[in-house]
């Protein structure tokens, strides 16, 4: 019969005869082709590429964010400089009067051999 296995006897070397259906070994599945491996100088070229696209958007931000800073303390000084000379102005040009200090009157004075006159 075709679809039944032959039966088969072996003789053990003590003695023994162990008898029992032939069973053909299991064939394993062909294992499919593996990917061609890349190489690592692709792989450092591609992770340099990676790192270097980060650095450039950090860079960037950072040159973004130095700029604002710069025009920030720009509008800071020109904003003390415009309060510090109102200020001073407003000491120039307030309504004039004496508050109280000393007051000087100076004459000509003619100095001769010497001498004091005035």
């Amino acid at each position: 019969m075709p679809g039944i296995p032959a039966v088969a006897s072996i003789v053990l070397p003590d003695g023994r005869v162990v008898t029992g259906y032939a069973i053909n070994p299991v064939q394993p599945e062909p294992l499919a082709a593996k990917p061609a491996a890349v190489s690592r100088t692709a792989v450092n070229v591609a992770l340099g590429g990676i790192g270097f696209l980060a650095v450039c958007g950090g860079l960037l931000l950072l040159t973004s964010f130095i700029a604002a800073l710069t025009a920030f303390i720009t509008q800071l000084i020109t904003l003390a400089a415009v309060v510090f000379g109102g200020w001073i102005a407003v000491q120039i040009f307030s309504a004039s009067g004496h508050r109280g200090g000393t007051t000087v009157n100076i004459r000509k004075a003619v100095i001769k051999r010497n001498h004091f006159h005035s």
